[in-house]
């Protein structure tokens, strides 16, 4: 059961990095490599401010703030410097990675007998694993909420327009820069966060532990669009987090079955990989069906 539970709390925290990576990957439709350097430098600057006896609250909005630097020089790197965005993703990944050495002074610092947003005392009375529990919907709600909020407003309107039709943005007058920067912020943004939130789960913080955040992230997204189909703006996000859960969850089984957690990497991709290729196989499923009825109609 405890299994369960510390598997649930991990996937309401990754929740909130798949958000982040909702808002470029489906809403302004290009990929972001920034992703798998602002993770490690959000959770650099949370656990250093941490360790230097910073709140935990105001150390995890750190994190936040942090995200959004990332974000915004991909963004401006992209957007002024008219460099490709994967390429902008992975220069700014590069410099970052030499910045967090910089802020945490080695590879990695833990976080023993510190404050955290996960050990208060009102939490500790709850049972193992719960404390997550608790914290990520907390905030995996406050998140869906303000971005079901901003989405809705003339500013949210002309972000989702530039990423369906950057053209016809435009020629309403929309600034379509400005918006791939202000989302490429709110991206990297959540993204930050989600490395401070994981950073104080696990108790540390680590230069490498950006490796393969995008997979997970881009799992969780495309496995709540699997589940639950079409769906409104707002019931999206949600089933983003919930895709992240049951991701959390299916590594849980494949643990149970034996497989090594040196492997998570490997079956993320497979997951990936098989979750993405499920609308194919669906779509073929459905031709064949039509052509067999079509065929047995007298």
């Amino acid at each position: 059961m405890s299994l369960i539970t510390s598997s649930i709390g991990q996937g309401l925290l990754w929740g909130i990095l798949a958000l982040g990576l909702y808002l470029t990957f489906r809403i302004l439709n290009f990929p972001d490599m920034t992703v798998e350097g602002t993770f490690p430098f959000g959770a650099a600057i949370c656990v250093s401010a941490l360790v230097h006896g910073v709140n935990p609250l105001a150390a995890t909005i750190l994190s936040f703030f942090a995200g959004m630097v990332t974000g915004l020089v991909t963004g401006l790197l992209y957007t002024k410097g008219k460099i490709p965005v994967l390429l902008a993703g992975i220069l700014t990944m590069t410099g970052v990675y030499s910045v967090n050495l910089r802020i945490l002074g080695k590879a990695n610092v833990g976080l023993l007998n510190k404050n955290t947003l996960l050990n208060g005392q009102l939490l500790q009375k709850l049972p193992i694993n719960f404390p997550t529990i608790v914290v990520g919907l907390i905030i995996a709600i406050i998140v869906i909420v303000l971005l079901a909020v901003f989405l809705d407003t003339d500013l949210g309107q002309a972000f989702i327009a530039t990423g369906d039709n950057e053209k016809m943005a435009q020629s309403l007058g929309i600034n379509t820069d400005n918006m791939k920067i202000l989302g490429l912020m709110l991206s990297n943004g959540l993204i930050g966060s989600a490395g401070g939130l994981l950073a104080q789960n696990g108790g540390y913080a680590d230069v490498n532990m950006g490796i393969g955040t995008m997979v997970i992230g881009l799992a969780a997204i495309i496995i709540g669009e699997v589940v639950y189909g079409n769906l409104s703006l707002t019931a999206r996000l949600v089933a983003v987090v919930i895709g992240s859960i049951i991701y959390r969850l299916i590594l849980l089984l494949v643990l149970q079955l034996g497989f090594s957690t040196n492997d998570f990497k490997l079956i993320s991709a497979i997951i990936l990989a098989i979750c993405m290729m499920l609308p194919l196989f669906e779509q073929k499923f459905r031709t064949r069906k039509l052509l067999k009825k079509g065929v047995e109609k007298p």
